[in-house]
């Protein structure tokens, strides 16, 4: 009965070892997708960062690199604690994978709160940044995204083209009587911001609500990118734990 009874611990000490193996390849593949992700964000998708009042956007992209980077590596040590049956690794990586899940979880939750608040910040303080940094000493970054946001999208100014009428930049000799940047032409040539008429920008659309949508869209897929693999991870955590209690105690 005794024999019976070490032979099944055994079976299923192996099968939690390749339960866990299995886990810990996917979760590995996975934390490369959340690292993609974050750079993605980050590297594609920041040129608009600058024109947000809040670092919460940039703030989630980059939790989840850092999560991604640490999953790549606690997947590695996983595999090997797994094989070589120690506990003590074993350990860490339950800590590991306890840390990375809080990570992804505070990331979809700044995710989700942020989509909320969005809407709000962008009315507070996009035309204010628009009219009062473009074009100005030291906010480059701020004028390069006024511009591609204009392009991109075919909006002039926040709410529609008469923001610009308020611009500190438009108002100086600098803008040579401009009287909305040239991205907001629908074929920029230099100077055709003196012209403000319908055939020339985009008038009546404005950059507001277009920016809002764009950045709420990747906002969803930070925060279900995090809450998906953070929920994953649970099924690791169990896995861990079954296979430190099937595992005699280690001598010290």
């Amino acid at each position: 009965m005794r024999e019976y009874t070490e032979k099944k611990e055994t079976c299923g000490t192996i099968c939690l070892k390749y339960l866990l193996f299995i886990f810990n390849f996917f979760f590995w593949l996975a934390g490369g997708a959340v690292m993609a992700v974050g750079a993605w964000t980050l590297a594609k998708k920041s040129d608009y960062i600058s024109l947000l009042s809040s670092s919460t956007y940039s703030a989630t992209a980059y939790i989840l690199v850092v999560a991604g980077v640490v999953v790549m590596v606690t997947g590695i040590l996983g595999c090997c604690a797994t094989f070589k049956e120690r506990r003590n690794l074993l350990r860490v990586y339950f800590i590991l994978l306890l840390c990375i899940f809080l990570l992804e979880i505070i990331a979809g939750i700044l995710a989700y709160i942020y989509y909320q608040q969005l809407s709000t910040e962008l009315k507070e303080n996009l035309k204010n940044t628009m009219t009062q940094k473009y074009r100005k000493e030291g906010e480059e970054r701020v004028t390069s995204a006024v511009d591609k946001l204009q392009q991109e999208f075919k909006c002039c100014g926040s709410n529609n083209y008469t923001d610009w009428a308020d611009s500190i930049w438009i108002r100086s000799p600098e803008a040579s009587g401009r009287k909305v940047p040239d991205s907001c032409c629908k074929t920029i040539t230099d100077l055709c911001g003196r012209r403000d008429h319908p055939s020339n920008i985009y008038k009546e659309n404005g950059c507001i609500t277009k920016l809002e949508n764009f950045i709420q869209e990747h906002l969803k897929i930070i925060g279900i990118v995090g809450i998906s693999i953070a929920c994953v991870q649970i099924f690791g955590m169990i896995f861990t734990c079954c296979l430190y209690r099937s595992l005699k105690q280690e001598p010290y």
